[in-house]
């Protein structure tokens, strides 16, 4: 059986919301897009996409975060991490996406994109790796179905933004099973479930 695991930029108050660039998410007027670009550490994130590259995972996507990439990450030549997108297989839970996807090794999941997901999880030998995804993580959450958070926090207050663990979020307990600092302040703790259940 597979692992759910959920790799999340946030800060000290839980956003989530456009990490990487300032017209990433601008939803609800949100004005401080790319806050975790300064924070950002070259060493810390080339061994993220070492391990990333080893043993057997997939990625899984919502639509807005799967295009969001696809805009990005196949046409950047300079970083560690392009191959490793464009060669891993990636499942986007979507409504309105129709196949064939534009980005290579993509599919679509069809129908309950959450039957779909516990399905894979089932069928899986290796990991279903989320990136980012707020309102996809919202729903696996929802389901019981994230067993892993890998959280990058970052050193900063926003006092507005989407937010991950948000109001009515389902009672979870959590072990940390790993964690590290990076040079410039930002923790990434490793965080697992300790149940599924209500």
């Amino acid at each position: 059986m597979g692992r759910v695991k959920v790799n999340m930029n946030l800060t000290l108050d839980g956003v989530l919301q456009a990490s990487a660039r300032q017209d990433e998410d601008t939803r609800g007027g949100f004005s401080h897009g790319g806050w975790a670009v300064p924070y950002f550490d070259p060493e810390a994130s080339g061994q993220a996409a070492q391990e990333g590259a080893a043993g057997p995972a997939v990625l899984l996507f919502g639509r807005r975060t799967y295009l969001d990439f696809y805009s990005v990450w196949p046409n950047r030549t300079d970083n560690p991490f392009t191959e490793i997108l464009n060669r891993m297989h990636k499942y986007v839970a979507s409504t309105t996406l129709e196949e064939p996807l534009p980005w290579e090794n993509s599919t679509l999941l069809s129908g309950n994109a959450m039957a779909a997901v516990k399905k894979l999880k089932d069928e899986s030998e290796g990991d279903l790796v989320v990136l980012g995804c707020g309102e996809l993580v919202q729903s696996l959450m929802r389901n019981r179905l994230v067993d892993e958070y890998t959280l990058s926090i970052h050193p900063l207050v926003l006092g507005e933004g989407r937010r991950l663990f948000r109001d009515g979020a389902p009672f979870t307990r959590f072990t940390l099973v790993d964690m590290k600092t990076t040079r410039t302040g930002v923790i990434i703790a490793t965080y697992r479930t300790v149940d599924n259940t209500d």
